[in-house]
């Protein structure tokens, strides 16, 4: 018995709220009453502060499945991405977990690779495991669900999801206004991959603003993305292809950043210079475009914050706190580096 005891008071197994109110000769009520801070108790300091040190050191840990089943909440929320790899969907995510570990929420995030059949396996899979609330990231949704859901970037109006997403006309009229406005009328242009979300409503934004310029835009120039890529790998490729092909351009406007990093290293492959010879416009700013040779000319997403306000959105909705539309806009903003400058040519 004595060893028993020892091996509690030395912490070496996790102690339960029992085993925590035998040792301090008080009640699990009281217990419980300091350690989940609840209001409205007349606990005197001294003993709160027993009880928390002994809970410290006897690594008293709460059963949160028990708390969970008596409050019906389990403060946990699922997220689905397309990916775990760096860039975009990473600094959305890095949003959403700060703020969800902020408001002392807990989250399961499963990627499902553009899957469909995976996307609505891992969301009936996470409701049922006790998520509160579903956030998407660039993830294409059919339907809404038992319980709030949020979506980043999901382009698709679905009763019940609330979309966070970047105002695409804006960006589009950013980016190809400064190119523009540097004498460039001869442009490449990368279009995403059919099963990203951004894809359509970004190339249609594109054609809207190269209308309003009066830029005519090249269908020889124009390439399609189609890999399944998160790395510099993407774009490579398609400007290997343009080049071959004998196509000349001024400038190069790339569906992300990543795509865009490629591009370069195509085009210095190619003993062609960016910005010099050819200046290339990224898209995302992801944390490497300010750091990359020469540092990329890009459209900001604030992806984290788009991230944070996911979040946000999705416990207001359920605390009933507010409502939301079915589109929250945010604006998007020109990051002019080293990667563009005037033209050094046009077309004849």
């Amino acid at each position: 018995m004595a060893r028993k005891n020892q091996q509690k008071l030395h912490g070496e197994k996790p102690a339960s709220l029992k085993t925590l109110a035998e040792h301090l000769g008080l009640s699990p009520a009281t217990i419980s009453v300091v350690l989940n801070d609840v209001p409205g108790r007349s606990i005197p300091q001294a003993t709160r502060d027993r009880i928390k040190a002994a809970a410290t050191k006897l690594n008293y840990q709460p059963s949160l499945l028990a708390r969970s089943l008596r409050n019906r909440r389990t403060h946990t929320i699922g997220i689905l991405v397309p990916e775990l790899g760096e860039g975009y969907h990473t600094q959305v995510l890095s949003g959403v977990g700060d703020q969800l570990v902020q408001e002392g929420y807990f989250y399961f995030t499963a990627h499902h690779r553009h899957k469909p059949e995976l996307v609505e396996q891992y969301a009936r899979l996470l409701v049922g495991r006790g998520a509160e609330g579903l956030i998407f990231v660039d993830t294409a949704i059919q339907h809404n669900y038992p319980v709030p859901a949020v979506a980043v970037a999901a382009h698709r109006h679905i009763e019940g999801v609330t979309n966070v997403m970047l105002d695409q006309g804006k960006a589009a009229e950013l980016a190809l206004g400064h190119l523009y406005k540097l004498g460039h009328r001869s442009i490449a242009f990368m279009r995403g991959q059919p099963f990203s979300s951004d894809s359509e409503d970004r190339w249609r934004s594109i054609e809207n603003a190269a209308k309003k310029l009066g830029l005519s835009i090249d269908r020889s120039l124009v390439v399609q993305l189609d890999r399944d890529l998160t790395s510099p790998e993407l774009g490579y490729p398609v400007v290997e292809q343009l080049l071959a092909a004998g196509k000349r351009f001024s400038a190069l406007f790339s569906f992300n950043d990543v795509a865009a990093i490629g591009a370069i290293r195509a085009l210095r492959d190619a003993q062609l210079r960016v910005p010099e010879d050819v200046s290339v416009m990224g898209f995302d700013d992801i944390r490497a475009a300010a750091f990359i040779t020469p540092s990329l000319t890009t459209i900001r997403q604030p992806l984290e914050d788009m991230g944070r306000m996911a979040a946000r959105i999705v416990l207001s909705r359920i605390r009933n706190q507010q409502e939301y539309g079915e589109q929250v806009a945010v604006e998007p903003a020109l990051m002019a580096r080293e990667s563009t400058r005037e033209a050094s040519w046009t077309p004849a």
